[in-house]
């Protein structure tokens, strides 16, 4: 556990950061692993269905996903406040959350995966079918990912990201292990691939559960002692679940602009898939400075350190942006480079290249906004971030892709992400200036929960 709200704050970021990231790298092994290992065991039709379901899976998880970074800001703010009782109340309540929630949306996805692909405009035939297993086998473990999940949220929060990062680690070798032996020795197909990740997931989530409660001391799992706290978990609620219905559009978004993808066939689902994975791996970086940002303006917050906040917030800015610029040119400089590692038909290496060199120009501007709406959010505002990523994707990547589509052909698709920075930053910005966010320091969260 690492208290944040004493010490130089760009350090603290920073050496919070890396392990983070390090978590990050793994965490994106897991998807990179199984788009190489189909795309060069199975072909382009399993490749495709990899690429092409995992924003089902998000839409029916985002919910809780967005619950689990309430759990983890208000632990962040309880332990910044000194009140390990909280903290402690905040893990139990967590743990009964994850639990009931897992089972209607493992239901709700094995039941809808077939719809939810038909509306993407799946080719059918074996696409269809692969897209559909794979789908199925990830929904069925649904409840390792949300525990692993829950568990890094509650990490995070006490500023803790070497042990999850262990965990990771853990997960990630076994998941390439099973791979391998699923597919390459077994000859499972995508069923290979879907399987390995729940296996990894499930054994990371009780890896993690088996720290916090034996090393930690957070909760014992024992009925007579577990405390659900209902004040808790509404507040974890107010935090959280907007981000949760945030990402909610998201996937629905995606899903639409997934369906425009899909309409061009196999291998232009297969180059803008592994151009995504791509885009996931230089999103590391940010995405590493954004959590970092929202536990040290949590713990902050709830020491009632404003100067601290905008220091960590102004540090962070610099970092991120500065890994961010180099990123996106080394990525754009080797585009085609790094689309042969998954695949060497050419059609798809160039359709995905295309992508990307639309893509990474505006990348900069990702990384303002993301580390923007991340300080906020630890700060217990929810409602304004869920407007600003509203505003940029909903309202405006989604329907500037169809329109870069309709008016300029399917490889201008790509400038649809930076129309909706531009038009994020364009919210975002006079927010945070305007400095109303600043009410919420100290956050009255804190006197909420604690009453």
């Amino acid at each position: 556990m690492r208290n944040m709200t004493e010490g130089r704050p760009s350090s603290l970021i920073l050496s919070f950061s890396l392990p983070l990231l390090a978590g990050n790298v793994l965490q994106q092994a897991y998807n990179l692993v199984d788009s190489l290992v189909v795309g060069n065991f199975v072909g382009k039709e399993a490749l495709a269905a990899v690429g092409g379901t995992f924003i089902v899976n998000f839409l029916l998880v985002s919910l809780f996903a967005g619950l689990g970074m309430g759990f983890s800001i208000v632990i962040s703010q309880f332990f910044g406040a000194g009140k390990r009782d909280r903290v402690k109340a905040a893990v139990d309540t967590g743990y009964a959350s994850s639990l009931v929630g897992a089972v209607p949306v493992t239901l709700a996805g094995i039941l809808l995966a077939g719809p939810l692909l038909r509306a993407l405009n799946v080719p059918a035939g074996l696409t269809m079918e692969m897209s559909n297993t794979y789908l199925t086998i990830l929904f069925i473990g649904t409840i390792g990912s949300f525990g692993y999940n829950l568990n890094a949220g509650i990490l995070q929060g006490l500023g803790d990201s070497m042990s999850s990062l262990a965990f990771l680690a853990v997960a990630t070798v076994l998941n390439i292990a099973l791979d391998l032996l699923f597919v390459a020795v077994f000859g499972w197909g995508v069923a290979g691939v879907a399987w390995a990740t729940v296996v990894s997931q499930t054994v990371s989530f009780f890896l993690g559960t088996a720290h916090i409660v034996r090393k930690l001391k957070l909760t014992s799992l024992r009925a007579r002692e577990f405390r659900f706290d209902p004040p808790i978990l509404r507040e974890c609620a107010r935090i959280g679940l907007p981000g949760g219905f945030q990402n909610m559009l998201f996937s629905l978004g995606t899903m639409a602009i997934q369906r425009l993808i899909n309409g061009y066939g196999p291998s232009f689902m297969a180059a803008f898939s592994i151009s995504g994975r791509l885009d996931s791996l230089a999103f590391m970086p940010i995405a590493s400075f954004a959590s970092a940002v929202t536990t040290f303006v949590g713990q902050n917050t709830g020491a009632g350190r404003l100067d601290r906040v905008l220091r960590g917030h102004r540090a962070t800015q610099l970092m991120s942006l500065a890994v961010c610029v180099a990123v996106s040119v080394s990525v754009i400089l080797s585009a085609r480079t790094l689309m042969g590692l998954f695949t060497d038909d050419r059609e798809v290496i160039e359709n995905g290249a295309q992508v990307l060199f639309r893509l990474m120009p505006a990348y900069f501007m990702l990384s303002i906004f993301f580390n923007l709406n991340a300080a906020i959010r630890g700060t217990g505002e929810s409602v304004f971030p869920f407007f600003a990523s509203l505003s940029s994707f909903l309202l405006t990547r989604m329907p500037a892709a169809y329109l870069l589509d309709h008016f300029f052909g399917k490889n201008e698709i790509g400038w649809c992400f930076g129309l909706g920075w531009i038009v994020g930053l364009s919210v975002a910005l006079p927010y945070w200036f305007a400095g109303k966010w600043k009410k919420r320091i100290p956050s009255k969260n804190l006197q909420i929960a604690s009453t």
